[in-house]
């Protein structure tokens, strides 16, 4: 009996040694690893120049330096093998895996584990039938007349009754303010009130924190940040153990589903037979209340923070270009008139080229989505002889793409809308060099939704305002997350122009 005690307190002892030892080791690959500079075992000169030089101070972020790399080679792609990642800017390659191989090159299970709490099964998150159902449900809505204008209404009287008079107080105290803040804050109020019928009101003149923003762009950054860890292990252990990044991101989460859950259940209470808005739209059609919720959530994410970045990054540039202001200025005078209070028609909109150009221009320089990865399902070779083991990452990088002088000329740093128009009329050209809303059967529903928006926005203050950069020289940096944003929020100072321009 002596030796059966002794035999069994050692197993335990030994179990408590390796649980504890087990224990240790996720602590140390949580806390410890990530801080290590690790050397590559990869002995190719892309992946050694990529962890010895990527912080040179010739570039100002990862994306410059990526671009870099794709554009001094010969084919426009590089494979970084210590990432186990094909990356290209290279048009052949990208309409082959946007549109001529589409079925080899899906979002992959890796991508939609690293949203799959937040986005769930929504349409940026899913491939297949699921995909192909929600994405025909989508265009019927989006491609309607009465949708586009319930659209073009709310940013209207977003635009006249909160942005407007919030700039304007600007400009009375002469303060600085970020345009990014306030474009974030526009964003989320308009595709709130567009995918939902709720109005967080965050840009009420008192500048106020909502909590579904907040938890909103908490689970977005979080999220995003689950792809720039070394390995899917170490997020998916902080998970396990509820730690961390993981623990904010499940609470972040848990509140942004929250709130749509309860918006979904008023709205079935009350009745939705006279509502316009997207949700109410799609509940019409879905009975699945959490299938709706990650549809609409989806939708948030790609209208908020594209349209965002992108009101940001045109400012920006045009801020260091004030020849493109007075050209814009000078094309709205010919259509809409001289009063600079009176905000465009969609009608009037569409005859601005030159307003349309600039808003293209821009995203070239700086798309909202940076780069965007597939996964590759069977062995392949791209257009250009690159070898693609099936399972690998395949990103294809618009920011890099229009940065390549072989895409676009010499002159390819230069923010010149006049690139767009042939005889003073815009023209698109080849979708598969200008990828910034993807191409083939997945590109963006929204896109003309987004690009109406942005236009008539950046119409407005143009016409009534004058910006200037509080810190010119400066270039701009960016800070990790799902859609490209800049670090500081680009402060400027904002000025009331004239009622009336002079003749």
């Amino acid at each position: 009996m002596d030796f059966e005690t002794s035999l069994f307190q050692l197993s335990l002892n030994f179990f408590f040694f390796l649980f504890f030892f087990f224990i240790f080791s996720v602590i140390s690959i949580l806390v410890f690893i990530p801080r290590l500079k690790l050397k590559p075992r990869c002995s190719c000169e892309i992946c050694q120049t990529f962890l010895t030089s990527r912080w040179s101070l010739e570039f100002n972020n990862l994306c410059d330096w990526y671009s870099h790399l794709l554009a001094t080679s010969p084919t426009g792609t590089i494979h970084v093998h210590v990432l186990g990642n094909v990356i290209t800017a290279n048009p052949d390659n990208v309409e082959y895996m946007l549109k001529t191989r589409f079925q080899n090159y899906p979002k992959g299970k890796q991508f939609s584990a690293i949203l799959g709490d937040f986005l769930g099964q929504g349409i940026f998150n899913v491939d297949g039938d699921s995909w192909k159902f929600q994405r025909k449900m989508a265009s019927l809505e989006l491609g309607s007349v009465s949708v586009r204008s319930y659209a073009f209404d709310i940013v209207s009287s977003e635009i006249n009754s909160r942005l407007i008079p919030l700039l304007s107080s600007f400009a009375r105290i002469k303060e600085y303010v970020t345009p990014q803040e306030v474009f974030s804050r526009f964003s989320i109020d308009s595709i709130c009130r567009f995918s939902f019928g709720l109005d967080p009101g965050c840009l009420e003149s008192s500048l106020p924190n909502s909590d579904f923003a907040l938890a909103f762009d908490l689970a977005s950054k979080l999220s995003a940040g689950r792809a720039m860890t070394a390995s899917p292990l170490i997020w998916k252990l902080k998970r396990f153990f509820n730690l961390g990044s993981e623990k904010e991101l499940k609470k972040a989460i848990n509140s942004v589903h929250e709130l749509a859950q309860g918006v979904i259940r008023h709205k079935r209470d009350m009745g939705i037979s006279s509502h316009e808005d997207l949700l109410s739209r799609f509940m019409r059609t879905i009975d699945d209340d959490k299938f709706l919720r990650d549809i609409v959530i989806s939708f948030i994410l790609a209208g908020r923070d594209t349209v965002s970045s992108s009101l940001t990054s045109l400012f920006l540039l045009l801020s260091k270009n004030p020849k493109v202001i007075e050209s814009i200025r000078e094309e709205s005078i010919r259509v809409m008139g001289l009063e600079t209070e009176k905000l465009a028609s969609f009608d009037e909109l569409r005859e601005m080229h030159y307003l349309h150009a600039a808003v293209h221009e821009c995203m070239r320089l700086f798309p909202p989505v940076q780069f965007d990865s597939k996964f590759c399902e069977r062995n392949d070779v791209l257009p250009d002889g690159t070898f693609v083991a099936k399972g690998t990452r395949v990103t294809y990088h618009p920011y890099a793409m229009g940065r390549m002088e072989k895409i676009w000329g010499r002159d390819y740093l230069e923010f010149k809308p006049e690139r767009w128009l042939e005889n003073g009329v815009f023209k698109m050209g080849n979708p598969f060099k200008y990828p910034v809303f993807q191409a083939g059967p997945r590109v963006c529903l929204g896109k003309e939704l987004a690009i109406v928006e942005i236009k008539i926005v950046a119409l407005s203050l143009i016409r009534q305002f004058d910006f200037q950069s509080a810190m010119p020289d400066n270039p701009p940096k960016f800070m990790p997350g799902l859609t490209a944003a800049f670090r500081g929020g680009l402060p400027v100072t904002v000025a009331v122009r004239e009622r009336k321009y002079r003749s």
